[in-house]
């Protein structure tokens, strides 16, 4: 099996690095990322300019796009024989309305426009608490190895959060939280700067933030 991996964090990111030693273990694995950072960029594509993409071996490709874009020339040019897009390892959770902003979950959303199986995984930070890596490779390889081993789902795509904690975690799937994020902003000088709370958002009891918050591996599929 062929598998792309992505991310919105920019190709030298460790998630990246992190999920392409899980998805080796799965099948021949090629990584499309972009060059630079696009989180929170939401589901942007290029159309107007040209895409510069630098080959940098034969199954790594660093793209001077958005993650959609991506996504896009991975399955449409650059591996078009793929079975699997994986998104991420992303450096901060992408929880319910978190969805709609993220670049991480944009890329799986472009892949399973496609027709390509998809996968978004991304990692909640706890305040003040460093990510182990290591860590999340295990608890990657577990989603990889449940989800890989169905067909894809048709006009759907998966979404997935690691928890931030110690030790064996259970894998629950849930669905998305619908709840609004909070909303408020700090005035500095003649801007405004978002002051929302992560950790005190809105939730509610099922959802995927609830369940994530608590200790274990969501997995939401998400319809087209």
């Amino acid at each position: 099996m062929k598998i792309v991996v992505t991310n919105d964090d920019g190709i030298d990111a460790p998630g990246l690095a992190s999920l392409l030693e899980v998805a080796e273990r799965f099948g021949e694995v090629y990584v499309v990322a972009p060059a630079e950072e696009h989180s929170s960029g939401g589901h942007r594509v290029t159309v107007k300019d040209p895409i510069r993409v630098e080959q940098l071996g034969r199954t790594r490709f660093r793209v001077h796009g958005t993650p959609a874009d991506c996504a896009r020339l991975a399955l449409a040019e650059l591996v078009p024989d793929a079975t699997w897009l994986v998104s991420g390892i992303n450096e901060g959770g992408n929880l319910g309305a978190d969805v709609y902003m993220s670049g991480t979950v944009a890329a799986a959303r472009e892949a399973a426009l496609m027709g390509s199986g998809a996968v978004a995984i991304s990692h909640y930070i706890r305040r003040g608490i460093p990510l182990d890596w290591r860590l999340a490779e295990s608890r990657g390889e577990l989603v990889l190895a449940r989800l890989l081993a169905s067909p894809p789902p048709s006009g759907a795509y998966w979404n997935v959060n690691l928890p931030h904690v110690p030790g064996e975690c259970p894998l629950v799937e849930c669905p998305l939280d619908p709840s609004a994020m909070q909303v408020r902003f700090r005035r500095e000088g003649d801007g405004y700067v978002y002051g929302g709370s992560y950790q005190e958002r809105p939730r509610r009891s099922g959802t995927d933030v609830e369940t994530c918050f608590g200790g274990a591996i969501t997995m939401t599929q998400l319809s087209l």
